[in-house]
């Protein structure tokens, strides 16, 4: 029983590092070009972009389940990663109802990932 309950945990652990790495693979990927068309940065800029998303579409493609239930628990990840950009990268602290509406989407993702299946 123990090593199924940590082998359980083991995987948890891992598809949420996955999808945290995702996140922020498409997050680099869109706020590259931002800064580019909104903040007059280098057009060069759009290579690394490109690359971070074209990362960001192959790390989608590495988890084991249907792709639209990846993408809906992926949704409720990004959803928390973007919360802590607005903090970490954007400067601006989150009001406690970006962290309420994050943690409701990290709830719903787990709700997705964490339900039994046949």
């Amino acid at each position: 029983m123990i090593g199924g309950f940590l082998f359980g945990w083991s995987i948890i652990v891992k598809t949420l590092t996955l999808f945290i790495i995702t996140a922020i693979a498409e997050i680099v990927g869109c706020y590259l070009p931002y800064l580019w068309l909104n903040q007059g940065k280098s057009s060069l800029l759009l290579i690394p972009a490109a690359l971070s998303l074209a990362l960001f579409a192959w790390l989608l493609s590495l988890h084991p389940t249907a792709a639209g239930r990846i993408y809906a628990a992926y949704g409720g990840v990004y959803i928390g990663v973007a919360i802590v950009w607005l903090w970490l990268v954007d400067g601006i602290r989150p009001t406690i109802w970006d962290m309420v509406g994050a943690g409701i989407a990290l709830f719903g993702m787990a709700i997705i990932m964490l339900a039994p299946r046949n």
